[in-house]
């Protein structure tokens, strides 16, 4: 008794991982945690000041690109910041990340027009490319595996605040200070994260000055990447699809895309390893990724829009309105990962996920200007729900269909595959919301000149038939966009179907299901 007394007393300042002490941990942990909070809050933050940003700045075309600059920034970005860790050392690369983040934070802050706000959103993006894979870094090398699920459920405690805090964080900074703030608040938790992991970080280790760095590769990766982004945002709205500069991003895209496959098929460390899409369930799982992340930003970044001009409801109340459907999502998400955990079936939540997700897309797409905050609030739910059944769910079977050595690259592409997903589905939903409410609003040149910089609180200010018609051309908008999302959710139903259920690494008796995994694994890549 005596010796597990001494022990428990102990416990709490035992050497862990590189010599960190779990209270060296804790305080580290909690630099991590608010660098987690800027990533995922941002664009929770900035979704209810859109609609006025947009009406202040002018600019309708480019809304679309306010969230897309940033996702695509970012999704480039996040393989780079790895690979820079690993040179470097985590600390100096971790803290120049969140540097750059908050740079592009201020100069956001500061835009004076919509073409400023974009480019400054891909300078906030490249910083926050570095600020999840740089977390996740940074644990591994701190914390050995076999205790790394005692400090699991700190950052597990992130997602919930962001996702419920930020759009009520960004709808209370709209209706009563002003849209900068909702970059501008990102200044004094970037201050406490870089004075607490600069200080706390000093014991990683400096790097190994080995990796190399696919440059061919990202470089090729970022062209096809933002050629297609920008065939999808100005197909038929900006130019024509039969245009001369719409043609010639699709040739580039598609040079570009052969000539990566072709670079990262021969390089020593390639940014993509292509070998981890020889499994059927990896490849599959890819594509629910995907989905999720087209189907929860297109609802994240424009359901304000119908909220705020159609529905009447203020920045802080549209934030609000949105706490159904997260609300919805984690509670699946939680609820489906305990499930999976006591059974080890996965297979049929996906399906599931999937089903709901295209349900309540579906349902959005039926929306007219009378529909209540009542029943947009039902739809929520169960477009929440969908997403809570996707989003870790993928993620889960990518790891579990990859061989040990490939967890870590899997597990990069899997995220790629999802920020993919959201930059496509933003600016694809995006051209069609704008192309249909122009459409809309092409019989009235006077109200169409006054689209670019409409504003909620400039609609509730003009005449009754004004307001009447740019409702409706904002349902237009809202609809024929949910009505594409459906048709993109549907087939993550048909790719979610063949998911194969292999057992899970760790279930029953770990030796015997370990190795049916590994079995299971190379049977599928063969």
């Amino acid at each position: 008794m005596a010796k597990d007394s001494a022990d428990t007393a102990s416990g709490a300042e035992e050497q862990v991982g590189l010599g960190f002490s779990h209270r060296q941990i804790m305080v580290t942990m909690s630099g991590l945690v608010v660098a987690m909070l800027l990533a995922m809050l941002d664009n929770m933050i900035v979704a209810p000041a859109i609609p006025t940003i947009v009406g202040e700045l002018g600019g309708l075309e480019h809304l679309a690109w306010v969230t897309t600059g940033y996702v695509l920034a970012s999704t480039v970005a996040t393989p780079i910041w790895g690979k820079l860790g690993d040179l470097y050392g985590r600390r100096i690369i971790f803290t120049t990340a969140v540097a750059i983040f908050l740079l592009g934070s201020v100069l956001c802050g500061a835009s004076q027009d919509m073409a400023q706000l974009v480019a400054f959103r891909a300078i906030q993006g490249l910083g926050a490319g570095g600020l999840m894979v740089g977390v996740l870094s940074i644990i591994g090398e701190m914390i050995p595996p076999r205790d790394r699920s005692k400090y699991q459920g700190v950052m597990m405690a992130v997602m919930p605040v962001a996702m419920i805090g930020g759009p009520l964080i960004g709808g209370f900074i709209t209706d009563n200070l002003s849209w900068r703030w909702a970059f501008y608040v990102n200044l004094p938790l970037g201050a406490v994260t870089l004075v607490l992991c600069w200080i706390t970080l000093a014991k990683l280790p400096k790097g190994t000055g080995k990796a190399v760095i696919d440059w061919w590769g990202t470089g090729l990766l970022t062209i096809w990447i933002t050629a297609l982004v920008l065939v999808t945002s100005w197909g038929g709205t900006q130019y024509e699809w039969g245009s001369g500069q719409i043609l010639g991003l699709i040739a580039l895209a598609v040079v570009a895309f052969v000539a990566f496959i072709f670079v990262e098929r021969r390089v020593a460390e390639p940014i993509m390893p292509l070998r981890v899409f020889k499994s059927l369930n990896f490849s599959l799982s890819g594509a629910v990724a995907f989905i999720s992340g087209f189907a929860m930003f297109g609802a994240m970044g424009f359901l304000p829009q119908f909220q705020q001009f159609v529905q009447g409801s203020s920045a802080t109340n549209s934030g609000l309105l949105l706490m159904p459907m997260m609300i919805a999502s984690m509670a699946v998400s939680l609820a489906a990962g305990q499930l999976i955990s006591k059974t080890g079936h996965y297979k049929s939540v996906p399906i599931v996920g999937a089903v709901l997700v295209t349900i309540g897309l579906a349902l959005f797409a039926t929306m007219d200007v009378a529909t209540s905050t009542t029943v947009t609030a039902l739809y929520m739910v169960v477009l929440g729900a969908g997403m809570g059944g996707l989003m870790q769910t993928s993620t889960l079977i990518a790891q579990n269909s990859l061989a040990l050595r490939d967890m870590g690259a899997g597990t990069g592409v899997s995220t790629f595959l999802r920020n993919m997903g959201s930059s496509l589905g933003v600016s694809l939903l995006g051209a069609v919301y704008t192309s249909h409410l122009t459409d809309t609003l092409t019989g009235t040149p006077a109200v169409a000149a006054q689209a670019a910089s409409m504003t909620p609180q400039l609609l509730r200010r003009l005449p009754e038939a004004v307001q009447n018609l740019f409702q409706q051309a904002v349902t237009n908008g809202i609809t024929a966009l949910f009505t594409w999302g459906a048709v993109v959710a549907a087939i993550g139903i048909v790719a979610a179907l063949f998911i194969r259920q292999v057992p899970l690494r760790g279930a029953a008796t770990p030796q015997a299901a370990q190795a049916k995994a590994e079995a299971d694994a190379v049977a599928m890549s063969g």
